[in-house]
C-alpha cells in the first residue's frame, strides 16, 4: 500500500477511538447507516433562542420539499443566506446533519440558513437531489423579502456529497441564467464520480470514506451506466469553471477528495474564476465534525468565517462603485 500523509494527532486518536467513524460503505449497508442519524436538540440548532427556527414545504420537482430555515432573532435587516446542503454520500443524512457548527457560524456572524432535506439515492437517483437544491436556491431567491434574507446574498454551501450539490447548482444557475448566486462555500466537496485520483488510491482502506465507500455512493447516485455523466452530476467534468460566483474550497491532506478538489479550485483558476483553497495537514475527511474542538478545526473554521466576512466586505465594495 502506498504510504500515506501523516494524521493530525486529534484526527488520528478519533479515527482510532470512534466506533461511527466510516471508511468504507456496501450498498447493503446505506440502509444501517440511515438508522445512525441523530437529529441535534433544539438548544443546540438555535443555539440557546439567537437563531429563530421554522420549516417549510415548498413545492418541489419530485413534490414536497423541506427547507429548515434558522434566522438571526436580533436581525435589523434582511440577512446574508447560507443555502445549506447536508453530507451523507448522497445516500443517507437529512437537513439538521452538520447544522451546529453552521449554526455557530450564523450566529456569530448574523446569517441566516437554509438547509435543504433534498431526495437521497438510490431510490431517487440524479438529478433529483441537485434538481432539489436548485428548486430551493430559486425559492429562497422568490421568497426573499418574506423570509427577511437578502437575494443578492445567496452563498451555496455544503459538506461533502452537500458540496458538491452546492458546486453543482452553482453550475446550474450559471447555465439557466439564475437565480443569482454570490459565492459558494464547499466543504470537502465529493465532486468526482470517476474515483480514479492518486489521494483516492493512497487513502484505499484508510482514514474516513475511502474510495469504495465513494463508488457505492457514486453507484447509487448515477446508476449502472456511467459512460456520459453531465457536469451536473459530478462538478469535476466541467471543463469551463468561467462565470462562476467565488468559492472556498477546503479538504484534508488525507483524504479521498484532496486531489479532485485541488484541481477543481485550480480549473477555476484557470478558468479566470476566483477561489481560495485549504489544504489542512492531517486533515481525514470530515474531519472538523469527528473532533470539532481540535485545533485544526478550530482553524478550519476561523478560515471559513473569515473568508465570509472578506468575500461580504468585496461585494459591498463592488455594489458601492469602489
Amino acid at each position: 500500500m502506498p504510504p500515506i500523509p501523516p494524521f493530525d494527532p486529534d484526527v488520528a486518536h478519533a479515527l482510532a477511538t470512534n466506533p461511527d467513524v466510516v471508511t468504507t460503505l456496501r450498498p447493503d449497508e446505506i440502509a444501517a447507516l440511515r438508522t445512525r442519524s441523530v437529529v441535534p436538540s433544539r438548544e443546540e440548532i438555535t443555539r440557546s433562542g439567537r437563531l429563530e427556527h421554522s420549516e417549510h414545504m415548498i413545492d418541489g420537482p419530485g413534490g414536497d420539499l423541506r427547507i429548515v430555515l434558522l434566522l438571526p432573532a436580533a436581525r435589523t435587516a434582511p440577512v446574508p443566506v447560507l443555502l445549506f446542503a447536508h453530507g451523507g454520500g448522497l445516500v443517507v443524512g437529512g437537513p439538521y446533519d452538520g447544522m451546529v457548527p453552521l449554526a455557530a457560524l450564523a450566529a456569530e456572524a448574523g446569517f441566516a440558513i437554509a438547509s435543504v432535506d433534498y431526495r437521497l439515492a438510490p431510490e431517487h437517483r440524479y438529478p433529483a437531489a441537485v434538481e432539489d437544491v436548485y428548486a430551493a436556491l430559486g425559492w429562497v431567491a422568490r421568497q426573499a423579502a418574506t423570509l427577511d434574507v437578502d437575494p443578492d446574498r445567496i452563498i451555496l454551501t455544503g459538506i461533502s456529497a452537500g458540496g458538491g450539490l452546492a458546486a453543482a447548482t452553482a453550475l446550474l444557475a450559471r447555465d439557466r441564467g439564475g437565480p443569482g448566486v454570490f459565492a459558494q462555500l464547499l466543504v470537502c466537496p465529493m465532486l468526482d464520480d470517476r474515483n480514479q485520483t492518486g489521494s483516492g488510491t493512497q487513502m484505499a482502506g484508510r482514514g474516513a470514506w475511502d474510495r469504495d465507500a465513494n463508488e457505492t455512493a457514486w453507484s447509487a447516485y448515477l446508476g449502472p451506466d456511467r459512460t456520459e455523466v453531465p457536469i451536473y452530476a459530478a462538478p469535476a467534468r466541467a471543463e469551463d469553471l468561467s462565470g462562476l460566483p467565488p468559492a472556498f474550497i477546503d479538504v484534508g491532506s488525507a483524504e479521498t477528495f484532496r486531489d479532485e478538489c485541488v484541481a477543481y479550485a485550480d480549473r477555476i483558476w484557470q478558468s479566470g474564476g476566483d477561489a481560495e483553497l485549504h489544504v489542512w495537514p492531517g486533515g481525514a475527511h470530515g474531519f472538523d465534525a469527528l473532533v470539532p474542538d481540535a485545533l485544526l478545526s478550530r482553524d478550519a473554521a476561523r478560515a471559513r468565517a473569515h473568508w465570509l466576512a472578506r468575500v461580504l466586505a468585496h461585494g459591498r465594495r463592488a455594489l458601492a462603485g469602489i
